[in-house]
């Protein structure tokens, strides 16, 4: 890190132009990690001893716990592989064979934790970089079997000899192998974008469709003669030879994790409450048995301890045991147990002047007090992609749930005000309009769906009106607000949920009329690109920046709807207006922030990729100083616009 720090250091204030006498060097003050960590991903148990993954860290920590003590006892990290990419998690671990394996993401690389000598070997890759290894699965012989994606492939890994097999095309247009389980006969494998579980013969690779889902199947595990899956509110229970299908109504939320046991009874998590339920073959629905251990968290991994007590693991970096007879649970936070924590890519960012920086991580939000310099953390049951302010106020939309949450600054107490629904659990943008004192949110749909939504909510009562398909087959990623005329306008995405193919080749931009609550106009105006990442209305224009092209920006003129400038940026990011001026921080190219009017002005570089969503300036009122992230290091940075970079 701090390496990291000194060569942005030298590229940022070796950037001012000498001729202009006005200018003031491009200063950046660091202040640490913007968001820090404890995170988890995958999670195994195996001889009284769990072992844990981190989420976001780089390079990512495994860990392993003492159950009885509920104690760190040793930690590895999982080494840079020579591939393009560097590993930030593993989602995907198992044990065998007197060794922990993990499957990292956002290179879908395997790596193993020998038990005994400690010594983590890197072992292959099942694809380049941008890609998931999303489940792991043992079978009684040791073999491994991985779900990836994006190829949408089940591959077979045999420890003793290095020897590599895929199944091929389990489902035509399938990305995501969500979740593998595996016997001596059979792999059963999840698939997120087809909603299919299937069964594959390990001799032969023969496949076979057990049942169809309602939805992606993101949860699979072995139950005796039988295959348990998860298919959003839907519990899969069928006999491995396709016979018996029961489909069980898992209630308002979807299971995220479940353990069989051998007596037949099967615990499970629900999601986004958290609460466990259990269940058993023949029963009608899920009996609810305890509260949430961890309220609104998602659960990694369940399993039973030989005292008879469940434990789970928890998204957010905690671990919890619940004890069966009594429903009493306890909860650890994985730092307080001595997991390594570290910065994390962000995902949100939020200044409320000459008081606090807010920046959202993952299931937890930062905090730096500008009046004290004190950093504080607390949880938060999710992602917040976006915060914005309303008094003393701040609201957030929350991935994966479509939460939209109030954190009183004051006590920094979080408060539901409810879930967006409709399967809207994407929410990329979120603004408030002070005239009507309504919240109002762009979101995508997950899984495969096209349409998002504008959603307006009220902030006191939690009412929330959802305008699904408000721009036809098109997901949500943006909006921007024009209150003296009391309308929003909204950027759209072709590829929806991603999961399934789009029917519409160009991104659309749409007016909203907020007080008759209908569409005023519809445009496309590039042909061909697909992904408005943000949008921005200032002095009759509005800016737009695509995400798939290359950073291609436009500015559209809103009453002829016409583009009366373009051009390409070195990638995508956010835009924000400030004292007049509309500003772009963009990903790659080192990490650029410009200024936008006629053209694109560069006015700093070397800011990092570090950003989870997108990059973003929050300008101090008055001033050319702007808070954003050098590296994962919250910082403050001099952006003047006077001074370009040549």
């Amino acid at each position: 890190m701090a390496a990291l720090a000194a060569v942005l250091a030298t590229v940022l204030l070796t950037t001012a132009p000498a001729q202009a006498a006005t200018c003031e060097p491009p200063t950046v003050e660091r202040f640490g990690p913007a968001s820090v960590t404890g995170a988890i991903v995958g999670a195994s148990v195996h001889e009284g001893k769990a072992y844990v993954v981190t989420r976001g860290q780089k390079p990512p920590v495994l860990a392993e716990l003492d159950l009885s003590t509920r104690k760190v006892v040793r930690s590895v990290t999982l080494p840079d592989a020579p591939a393009t990419g560097e590993p930030e998690g593993a989602w995907a671990t198992a044990v065998s064979g007197g060794k922990v394996y993990a499957g990292t993401y956002p290179v879908p690389d395997l790596y193993s934790f020998d038990l005994a000598t400690g010594e983590v070997k890197h072992l292959r890759s099942f694809g380049r970089n941008g890609g998931f290894v999303w489940s792991l699965a043992a079978a009684p012989d040791g073999t491994l079997y991985a779900g990836t994606y994006p190829d949408g492939r089940v591959w077979e890994y045999r420890p003793d000899t290095g020897a590599v097999r895929n199944f091929g095309v389990l489902a035509a247009g399938e990305r995501y192998v969500r979740a593998v389980a595996a016997d001596a006969d059979n792999v059963y494998a999840g698939l997120l974008d087809k909603g299919k579980l299937v069964a594959i013969d390990r001799a032969s690779g023969a496949v076979r469709e057990l049942a169809q889902g309602p939805g992606g199947i993101g949860v699979v595990a072995e139950h005796g003669d039988r295959v348990l899956a998860v298919s959003g509110t839907t519990l899969i229970d069928v006999r491995k030879d396709g016979t018996d299908l029961r489909r069980v109504p898992t209630g308002a939320g979807s299971l995220d994790a479940i353990v069989s046991t051998p007596d037949g009874t099967v615990y499970g998590t629900t999601r986004p409450d958290g609460a466990v339920h259990r269940y058993r073959t023949g029963d009608e629905a899920l009996t609810r048995i305890a509260d949430a251990p961890s309220p609104g968290d998602e659960t990694r991994r369940l399993a039973l301890t030989g005292e008879g007590a469940l434990v789970g693991f928890s998204g957010s970096g905690g671990m919890w045991t619940l004890d069966l007879p009594s429903a009493k649970a306890e909860f650890v936070d994985l730092i307080e147990a001595g997991l390594p924590s570290g910065a994390e890519r962000p995902q949100s960012m939020l200044l409320v002047p000459n008081r606090a920086v807010y920046i959202g991580g993952h299931f937890s939000m930062d905090v730096r007090d500008l009046r004290t310099g004190e950093h504080r953390r607390f949880r938060v049951p999710g992602e917040p992609k976006d915060l914005v302010r309303r008094g003393d106020k701040i609201y957030a939309a929350i991935y994966p749930s479509g939460q939209i949450i109030a954190i009183d600054m004051r006590t920094d107490e979080v408060t539901s005000l409810g879930f967006l629904g409709h399967g809207q659990q994407r929410p990329w943008d979120l603004e408030y309009d002070p005239r009507t004192d309504k919240l109002l949110v762009a979101s995508a749909p997950l899984g495969a769906r096209l349409d998002g939504a504008l959603s307006v909510v009220d902030p006191d009562t939690g009412q929330m009106d959802v305008y699904e398909g408000v721009i036809p087959d098109q997901s949500l990623m943006s909006l921007s607000l024009d209150p003296a005329a009391g309308v929003v306008y909204l950027g759209g995405d072709v590829l929806g949920g991603g999961g399934t193919p789009p029917v519409r080749t160009s991104a659309s931009v749409a007016a909203f009329d907020l007080k008759t609550r209908t569409v005023l106009w519809q445009v496309d105006p590039v042909q061909g690109n697909r992904t408005f990442q943000d949008i921005k209305v200032h002095d009759g224009l509005l800016y737009g920046v695509y995400k798939r092209n290359s950073g291609a920006w436009i500015a559209l003129d809103l009453a002829t709807r016409t583009v009366r400038h373009q051009g390409a940026l070195s990638g995508y990011g956010e835009l924000t207006v400030h004292r007049g001026r509309v500003f772009a921080s963009v990903f790659f190219g080192g990490g650029n922030a410009y200024e936008l009017g006629t053209e694109a002005k560069l006015l700093a570089t070397g800011l990092g990729d570090e950003w989870y969503t997108n990059p973003q300036l929050h300008f101090e009122p008055g001033s050319w100083k702007a808070w954003a992230l050098s590296g994962r290091e919250l910082a403050r940075i001099g952006l003047d616009p006077r001074c370009p970079q040549s």
